[in-house]
């Protein structure tokens, strides 16, 4: 299984699915983070984590913990 951890910068992905459960989940799809969304990986912070991450028009940051709950195509 591929996640979005996996990806690296500069390359785009496509949600497949989300494992993440509760409020994370919600968190997730309340940023536009949905199934058949793509993804652009940009860059990591200086220290490596939180990624930044960009999702239709939107830069969002996003730790790499949360980034093994997205699968991806």
């Amino acid at each position: 299984m591929k996640t979005l951890k996996d990806v690296k910068a500069g390359e785009t992905a496509v949600i497949k699915k989300l494992h993440a459960e509760g409020a994370l989940k919600y968190r997730i799809m309340d940023i536009g983070m949905n199934e058949g969304t793509q993804v652009l990986v940009k860059k990591s912070a200086p220290l490596g984590d939180p990624v930044r991450v960009r999702v239709k028009d939107n830069d969002i940051f996003i730790r790499k913990s949360d980034m093994k709950k997205i699968e991806v195509e």
